[in-house]
């Protein structure tokens, strides 16, 4: 086979791995770091009230996904109530809790988990709403149009219009139609309301959001309402009073319209305690949960919709072949010499329970000890597949009884020698007594050192917590540990143990 072959089959494999390694970056939000974490802000609301001792009937508003946050996880804790919801196009979603009979105290329980949006959504895929009429008895008509034809003149655009609008209603001078409009001392959510009347009696399309502040911990949150306008193709938010406490302060809306946030009947004395609080998670428990809905196939279908024992196990299984690209590399190019092909990748396992130094401890005595019994074994002329079997309970036997004794010594790494293979250590017993015999004791400790030296590299490589976490998230990138493969099994230079070999020839 040409090598052009082999070069392209390389390059598509390396391109596809690739390929599926930048869009789970780029649109999944998969982090390159098993230590990344992200922003998880927690609500909780609680709703008292007073039941009259009849049938009861709450209602509280959740919180929905809106612009650039999204509610990843939300719980309800409500002894002996049942539970309902109730979209409401254009204001939000009720929660409706209801019982048959209750009387005295109630306490209900709402939790939500929220964070920021991996992919925000995409305000131009809103078409442009119809504008309501807004309703106005005549004196307050006239006067909203006086002051809507004098921001009118003032502006160039919605957005001015709706800056000069807000500006024009915080400043209204006493006995002025901004005045008359707001009443006297008028709160924040009456400013919204008429700064919204007048946007649409301007041809504005315009709602009330009412949400809160994101705050690190803050037992007693407050709602807060502002104002979206509909304008260049999106929603636009303009906050009416100053609430921006500090800069990147984060606001969660909540439902939108002029609504109470919570409602009762069959009780009273109905109030309602809002508590926030931040913390950091692994931004990759945070990226699997927010998944779209098309997503959410492709998860369910990778790794990440194993059983969580299954995972742990494949956490494992997958940095094998980075273990083994090490000791192709080694033996093809450096010229390392092992026992078989694969016995330091999986001696490198068994160190990830034992560690390196108590691995090459426990391995070499395990090891010593057998090729002794497997030498007395030449004596009695067994053949092979019964000395072999000997040889396998002998393993056996040894790493039961270093167990024991290292248990009893204190030192509990040795509770871990029983993962060691034992059908490799068998074979490399086998293996190093032909060596012994054909080549001698030197060639034999020569390749013994070689196998313990590659499969702690191997061990160091593959215990990298950064090479399990992508081994894991992005398997495809094992693609590209498959082309390199390939490529070194086209390598026909020297090994560089050999240079000092060959070095008269190069003269």
């Amino acid at each position: 086979m040409k090598r052009a072959h082999l070069y392209i089959l390389a390059g598509l494999l390396t391109a596809l791995a690739l390929a599926f390694f930048f869009y789970k970056v780029i649109v999944f939000g998969f982090p390159l770091k098993p230590e990344t974490r992200t922003d998880i802000w927690r609500v909780e609301v609680q709703l008292q009230f007073e039941a009259d001792g009849g049938p009861v009937k709450a209602s509280l508003f959740l919180p929905q996904r809106t612009g650039a946050l999204m509610v990843l996880d939300q719980s309800f804790v409500s002894a002996g109530y049942g539970l309902t919801t109730e979209p409401q196009p254009g204001v939000g979603t009720r929660a409706i809790y209801s019982v048959r009979e209750a009387k005295g105290l109630q306490s209900l329980y709402y939790r939500a988990v929220v964070q920021s949006a991996r992919l925000p959504e995409d305000p131009s895929r809103d078409p442009r709403p119809s504008v309501e009429t807004p309703a106005l008895a005549d004196p307050q008509l006239a006067a909203a149009r006086t002051v809507v034809g004098a921001v009118q003149r003032q502006s160039a655009d919605a957005a001015t219009f709706a800056a000069l609008l807000v500006k024009r209603l915080k400043e209204a001078r006493s006995g002025d139609e901004a005045d008359f409009l707001l009443g006297y001392q008028p709160s924040n959510s009456r400013l919204v309301n008429v700064a919204v009347q007048l946007l649409q009696l301007a041809g504005i399309p315009a709602r009330a959001v009412n949400g809160i502040a994101l705050a690190p911990e803050r037992r007693n949150a407050q709602f807060h309402r502002w104002i979206e306008y509909h304008a260049g193709g999106r929603w636009r938010t303009l906050h009416v009073r100053n609430v921006v406490e500090q800069p990147g302060q984060v606001f969660l809306p909540w439902w939108r319209g002029t609504s109470p946030v919570a409602e009762v009947s069959g009780g009273k004395n109905l109030r309602h305690t809002i508590g926030t609080s931040r913390s950091y998670e692994y931004a990759m428990r945070a990226a699997v949960a927010q998944q779209r809905e098309l997503e959410k196939r492709f998860v369910e279908f990778s790794l990440f919709g194993l059983p969580l024992q299954a995972q742990s196990l494949f956490r494992t299984i997958l940095v094998i072949p980075v273990g083994i690209l090490l000791l192709v590399a080694l033996r093809n190019i450096v010229g390392v010499k092992t026992f078989g092909t694969f016995m330091p990748v999986l001696i490198a396992l068994s160190f990830r329970a034992t560690g390196v130094l108590w691995g090459v401890v426990f391995l070499s005595i395990v090891v010593g000890l057998g090729l002794a019994v497997r030498f007395y074994l030449e004596q009695l002329k067994l053949l092979l597949v019964p000395r072999l079997a000997a040889i396998v309970i002998v393993v056996i036997l040894l790493l039961a009884t270093l167990t024991v004794i290292s248990h009893h010594l204190g030192f509990d790494r040795g509770l871990s020698i029983g993962l060691f293979p034992i059908v490799i250590l068998t074979m490399t017993i086998e293996r190093m007594t032909l060596v012994w015999e054909e080549r001698g004791a030197a060639e034999a400790f020569q390749q013994a050192a070689g196998s313990i030296f590659v499969g702690a590299l191997c061990y160091l490589l593959m215990n990298v917590r950064v090479v399990e976490h992508l081994a894991f998230v992005f398997p495809e990138l094992l693609l590209i540990v498959l082309a390199a493969t390939l490529l070194l099994g086209r390598y026909t230079g020297y090994r560089l143990t050999e240079l000092r070999r060959f070095k008269v020839l190069a003269r």
